[in-house]
């Protein structure tokens, strides 16, 4: 699908409301139990950019970055700022923060991935959009070097393969891969050029 790996105007999704969504069917039985099922295996991530837009100057922004991607034709990269790093917010990425995988003498590419954990489910995130120069490997909680990552798939790969059973970590920041989800925006400057949009909704892109 089309997709630029542009990144949406920081300062204005700084400001954003949103977060993830997931599609559960519920059907309530003549007994009053229930029956649950999930439709969707992985969330979905949703939000509205219209709250971080403070004067006329973020409008024109938003305005300009809505006519280069073409509406809802071209994904864009988002920075949500409730869920960017691989640790817990207040932290800084360390190599030994997400397991990515385990050596087998043989497997050179690891994806990177991001785990989130609650009593004993997890539930683990595929990282597609890495943050450039921020990523960093370890292997058996050493750092490690002779490995590259693709930006725009997050697949972390080895010159060399790593040893049988030697553990695969790493650290870093991420982007969401989005599309606006609205083909109009609904424009508004006041006598005192202050702009608005009433909403600006986005939604995550999931190949």
């Amino acid at each position: 699908m089309a997709f630029d790996e542009v990144r949406f105007p920081d300062a204005i999704s700084r400001g954003a409301r949103g977060g993830p969504e997931r599609r559960t069917q519920v059907v309530e039985l003549a007994s009053g139990d229930e029956e649950r099922n999930a439709s969707w295996a992985n969330s979905r991530r949703r939000y509205d950019v219209s709250y971080g837009i403070r004067h006329a100057d973020d409008l024109a922004a938003v305005v300009a970055f809505f006519e280069a991607r073409n509406g809802r034709l071209y994904g864009f990269r988002f920075k949500d700022w409730a869920d960017y790093k691989s640790c817990l917010p207040s932290q800084t990425p360390a190599a030994t923060d997400q397991q990515i995988g385990t050596g087998d003498g043989s497997t050179k590419a690891f994806q990177l991935v991001k785990r989130y954990t609650s009593g004993s489910r997890t539930w683990t995130r595929v990282i597609t959009k890495p943050v450039a120069g921020t990523v960093t490997v370890a292997v058996d909680g050493a750092t490690a070097s002779g490995w590259s990552v693709d930006t725009t798939t997050g697949v972390v790969t080895f010159t060399s393969a790593p040893a049988s059973g030697a553990v695969i970590t790493a650290g870093f920041e991420f982007d969401v891969p989005v599309r606006f989800d609205t083909d109009t925006l609904d424009l508004t400057l006041d006598i005192e050029r202050l702009g608005s949009i009433p909403s600006i909704p986005l939604v995550e892109v999931r190949r």
